[in-house]
């Protein structure tokens, strides 16, 4: 059947069997996670909490150059992680497998999105498929490498050394600390998506290049917000943060100027 003899109901059936192969490329991986416990906790989840992490080593380093006394030079962080309740750690361990399963399926989900969207387009857009996928899939691991070596480190390590008094320890819950390495790895990679979205936004004319520049000092605005939510309150995370942001906003801003030329031919 062509795509423009389906009905309304026969796409929701393409879309709904794109959306299983999507959840069963997660599960799969998701699976394969299970089995490395180990190296997924020991090294990546509580990497971050090690005073050994590169991140910290390369900010002491720089400290130590300008001689600056600081934090990261120290011998590990004040701060314990505990699980509180029966099935907390089979429950950490569960959904930390399954969102390493969708981090490495990623970029078969962007490959099902694709062919869901594709029958839609001409022949010369379709030409772009390989492309599309590999820059969404190498954007987000940018991101989610960035969110991981940057804003973790940088956020975990000022809460983790935070007291209102000396009287007050810091032990964190399992979950708590799990899900502020996985949202921050998580939210950057989606932010970093920002060329792939406003290519598609430019593509159907709901951006232009002109509406990109006219409101660059609105969207400074909303990236310091966003910065503000996703790092600890203090300005220089925020500035770590929003500097690559901006940096994306403006390669998109190009990005769209070109595909806006494109539509004009």
């Amino acid at each position: 059947m062509s795509n423009q003899s389906m009905s309304f109901l026969d796409h929701l059936e393409v879309l709904r069997w794109h959306i299983i192969r999507s959840l069963a490329a997660v599960v799969i991986a998701g699976c394969a996670a299970f089995f490395f416990k180990s190296f997924i906790f020991d090294v990546i989840i509580f990497g971050p909490k090690q005073i050994s992490f590169p991140t910290y080593k390369l900010l002491c380093k720089v400290a130590t150059f300008f001689g600056i006394d600081s934090q990261f030079c120290g011998d590990e962080l004040p701060f314990s992680v505990q699980s509180r309740t029966m099935a907390g750690q089979f429950s950490a361990h569960l959904w930390t497998s399954i969102t390493v399963g969708f981090v490495v399926a990623f970029p078969y989900i962007i490959f099902e999105i694709w062919r869901f969207v594709a029958p839609g387009l001409h022949k010369n857009e379709r030409r772009h498929a390989r492309g599309f996928i590999i820059a969404s899939s190498l954007l987000f691991f940018i991101g989610v490498l960035f969110g991981y070596y940057v804003i973790c480190p940088l956020s975990i390590n000022f809460l983790g050394t935070y007291q209102v008094s000396e009287q007050v320890l810091n032990e964190f819950d399992l979950s708590s600390y799990i899900g502020l390495v996985r949202s921050s790895s998580l939210a950057s990679g989606f932010i970093f998506e920002l060329p792939i979205l406003i290519y598609f936004l430019t593509k159907i004319g709901l951006v232009t290049p002109d509406f990109l520049k006219k409101y660059r000092k609105y969207a400074l605005v909303i990236v310091l917000i966003v910065a503000a939510v996703i790092t600890p309150p203090d300005v220089t995370s925020q500035i770590i943060v929003a500097i690559p942001v901006m940096i994306l906003y403006q390669f998109s801003i190009l990005l769209s100027r070109m595909t806006y030329k494109q539509n004009n031919r």
